[in-house]
């Protein structure tokens, strides 16, 4: 099992306030890795870090140095600002973490979502969306979600000895862009398509040296989209919601957890001949043909 290990591995997770962030940063902090929380706001960002430290990985460490285990230490996780719609600001959060955690091996990027003007309803046509809308959901999930910050770090984790590995996150939308969000479907695609396209450069260059690939999450509740899934005033499902459930062979939504085996094996050495790939998580919604 020491190929999943993430142990004495340095991981920065963008859009780590998040709930599927979150649980990333958890993921990673079991593996065995220090973790650079970094979010656009700093105090959700220290509520994950402060979280995962004083929950069960923090303990086992603590555990695992008290019982006289040499290479035990209490992981890390500290809190950084960053607005990865700003280069500038990713860049201010890198020199920091560089200098914090003298390295960068992992670079996962979490930052995404949709927002509700940029969605169609039965009072909002494709016609009567706010193009300036489009354009900030199409560059929080593509410019912010996966090239910025993979210039940034990417750059400075090729001068690794070991190198590196980046992980975006992409979704569903990749794959069958779905309705009522079409600048969230047109984003992600190219997350996919960035992916594999950076995969290939590196590995051109650098070898196995950097490896990049992407996670594609089915359908998890988050704050994005709860109020397209649910209902604000019962927490029903909405009949979108409804059909999602329907059309996922094993009948339900996603956890947050269910996205941390995925992330560990990318992570890990266990992936080590492993780039350029989307990786669906998504109970068989992208296998189903909905007969």
């Amino acid at each position: 099992m020491d190929l999943f290990s993430l142990k004495g591995k340095k991981a920065v997770l963008l859009g780590g306030g998040g709930i599927l962030g979150a649980a990333m940063v958890k993921g990673l902090v079991d593996a065995g890795a220090d973790v650079a929380v970094c979010d656009l706001d700093p105090e959700r960002a220290q509520a994950v870090a402060d979280s995962v430290i004083s929950g069960a990985a923090g303990e086992k460490a603590c555990k695992d140095t008290a019982d006289g285990d040499p290479a035990a230490k209490k992981p890390v996780a500290k809190a950084y600002r960053v607005d990865a719609m700003d280069i500038d600001s990713i860049k201010a959060a890198a020199a920091a973490i560089f200098e914090d955690f003298g390295g960068v091996d992992i670079l996962v990027n979490a930052v995404g979502g949709n927002m509700k003007g940029a969605t169609t309803s039965e009072e909002v046509s494709f016609f009567d969306l706010d193009a300036g809308m489009l354009d900030k959901v199409v560059k929080l999930n593509f410019m912010a979600g996966a090239v910025l910050p993979s210039q940034v770090f990417g750059s400075e984790m090729v001068k690794n000895e070991n190198g590196g590995v980046i992980i975006n996150i992409s979704s569903m939308n990749a794959f069958r862009p779905l309705t009522r969000i079409p600048g969230y479907s047109a984003a992600k695609a190219a997350v996919s398509n960035f992916t594999q396209w950076l995969a290939t450069d590196l590995a051109r260059k650098y070898g196995d040296r950097i490896r990049v690939n992407a996670i594609a999450p089915g359908f998890f509740l988050t704050e994005q989209n709860r109020f397209l899934l649910t209902d604000p005033e019962t927490g029903e499902f909405t009949q979108r919601g409804r059909t999602i459930v329907e059309h996922t062979p094993m009948g339900r939504l996603g956890r947050p957890e269910d996205l941390i085996g995925t992330l560990i094996w990318l992570c890990s050495d266990a992936s080590g001949f492993v780039t350029g790939i989307v990786v669906p998580v998504d109970g068989g919604f992208s296998a189903f043909s909905g007969v």
